[in-house]
């Protein structure tokens, strides 16, 4: 059977990220990937829940706590901002990200992530990602200002070294408005 595009983002995930890692979960929304996160690296790891949107941090962090997680440090700022908080001992140790890129469900539709952020923080972690491990975007794009995203970050991972990254696109080609896709990047 073919994943739906969030089940193949925790797959990827799911195969490569351990016990004890520190992970990133760049857009935390309502919490969903930040829990897959902190099962994966269990209480010897480390999640910093990045959002921009109070609503969204508050979200996660309840959600979190009902499942008894501490191990996940929450900030409300811009994903473009990772290295003004990864501490000192996880700088260049991150074994996996995530980032669901467009809006918050259920809230402002004019609150967006956009290219001038995503691009930076997609760099800064490739630059801080352990070998074999993934960056997860799950790119919906079906809003204003989404097809503007899309096309930034699609040229953006097509020039890649490939000698240095895996990049890998999964999408379902035969749905109507504007499906979600996977872009994976692998670190060589």
């Amino acid at each position: 059977m073919l994943k739906g595009i969030i089940p193949y983002a925790h797959h990827l995930l799911y195969n490569s990220i351990e016990n004890g890692d520190i992970v990133i979960d760049a857009t935390c929304g309502n919490g969903n990937d930040t829990l897959f996160l902190a099962s994966l690296v269990g209480n010897s790891g480390h999640v910093y829940a990045f959002d921009i949107q109070e609503q969204a941090i508050n979200t996660t962090k309840e959600l979190l706590e009902k499942h008894d997680h501490k191990h996940v440090t929450y900030i409300q700022d811009s994903h473009a901002n990772i290295n003004s908080y990864l501490a000192e001992d996880h700088i260049g140790k991150i074994g996996g990200a995530i980032f669901n890129l467009g809006y918050l469900p259920r809230s402002d539709k004019q609150v967006i992530t956009t290219s001038e952020s995503t691009l930076p923080a997609v760099s800064t972690l490739l630059d801080h990602l352990q070998s074999k491990r993934f960056v997860i975007l799950v790119v919906y794009h079906g809003h204003d200002g989404g097809k503007e995203e899309k096309n930034a970050v699609l040229e953006y991972v097509q020039a890649l070294d490939q000698k240095q990254y895996a990049v890998l696109q999964y999408q379902f080609i035969n749905q109507q408005n504007n499906p979600p896709f996977v872009i994976a990047i692998q670190k060589r």
